[in-house]
């Protein structure tokens, strides 16, 4: 019964398996331990499969057990502790269901988060502001670490652009689905007449990689210069150059980073979103190539919104692709986005 339906779930163990294989032969290799951070990489996605596969071997064992008692149960005392143990097995099944969801080649990497205000101004700035809020919260709520690496603030209020790196189980996974225009609808704040207005910010998810994932990156490729950080910090971060802004010259992209005292630290940072934002462009090409459009321009563009977050003259949280949809916006724009997510994995499961 419920054994037969979670063997049923999308779980490739042999994929697993064969994974831990390779990547275990890749950490015997002569020179494997030449950098740490790397072979730290390897050896944390080693024990996630591994963890992966015991969780789906305890929880076979659970339901084969249930399955076998089940039968034998002769008292009400007996059934009653059964059909608890049958609601908190299906529970578990559930959620390994959602699970099978984030079996994605980056799902369980850390993620580069990158919030851009739209045309508006300071509503706009003022709106990219809240979803930064947002997304720390629910990052503190899921026991995610967010570290703040650069923040453009706006004039008067808000952000023009901040980028976000978040570390956790899954993480690139569950905010894979967030990446998109957001669209906020309420009375402004900033306007006498407190009019209805309309403010729009896009949002960007990246998987961060490790060096041994991508191409090497060549140092005579790089552009490195440092500056004071701005904003707050403290002191010593704004009378120092600890901030780290790296420019890739062969495809002009530019990342920055202040987050850190030390500037060996914010240079990593900077080093691992380079990375990310290098992957991304290189799968828009491969895209490009596809569909025959090698060498066309790409232009940055709103397009349609994912979400809107209607305050005024009711509440209401509504993605534009699953349907999934809630009342109370207060709560999620403290963080509370996980059904949202959850929603989507499933929407985008069901698309493949």
């Amino acid at each position: 019964m419920l054994h037969s339906c979670v063997c049923r779930t999308i779980f490739d163990r042999t994929h697993r398996e064969s994974r831990i294989i390779e990547l275990e032969t890749l950490s015997q290799a002569e020179g494997f331990w030449n950098d740490p951070q790397s072979a730290g990489a390897v050896l944390k996605e080693i024990e996630a499969h591994k963890g992966e596969l015991k969780r789906f071997d305890d929880l076979s064992e659970a339901l084969k057990s249930w399955e076998e008692l089940w039968p034998m149960a002769e008292t009400d005392s007996e059934r009653a502790e059964l059909e608890q143990q049958f609601t908190d097995l299906q529970q578990q099944v559930d959620e390994w269901e959602l699970r099978t969801y984030l079996g994605g080649e980056y799902d369980n990497h850390s993620v580069l988060l990158s919030i851009h205000s739209g045309a508006g101004g300071v509503e706009a700035q003022d709106w990219a502001e809240m979803l930064l809020r947002m997304y720390l919260r629910f990052a503190e709520k899921s026991g995610f670490m967010a570290v703040l690496l650069d923040e453009s603030r706006g004039n008067e209020a808000g952000i023009k652009s901040a980028e976000l790196e978040i570390t956790g189980p899954y993480a690139y996974g569950y905010l894979r689905g967030e990446a998109g225009v957001h669209r906020l609808v309420r009375q402004s704040p900033f306007n006498a007449d407190q009019l209805r207005q309309t403010s729009f910010a896009m949002v960007e998810v990246l998987p961060i990689l490790e060096a041994h994932e991508m191409a090497e990156i060549k140092t005579e490729d790089l552009r490195i210069d440092t500056y004071r950080a701005s904003g707050a910090g403290g002191q010593h971060v704004n009378k120092t150059e600890s901030a780290i802004r790296i420019t890739h010259l062969p495809t002009n992209t530019v990342v920055q980073c202040q987050s850190e005292r030390s500037q060996i630290q914010n240079r990593e940072r900077a080093m691992r979103m380079l990375r990310a934002r290098l992957a991304e462009q290189k799968r828009l090409d491969d895209i490009a190539v596809q569909k025959g459009l090698k060498g066309a321009t790409r232009k940055i563009e709103w397009g349609s919104q994912i979400r809107s977050y209607v305050l005024h003259p009711y509440t209401l949280v509504k993605d534009h692709r699953t349907k999934y949809e809630t009342s109370n916006a207060e709560r999620v724009l403290e963080g509370d986005i996980k059904d949202f997510m959850e929603n989507y994995l499933r929407y985008a499961a069901g698309k493949k």
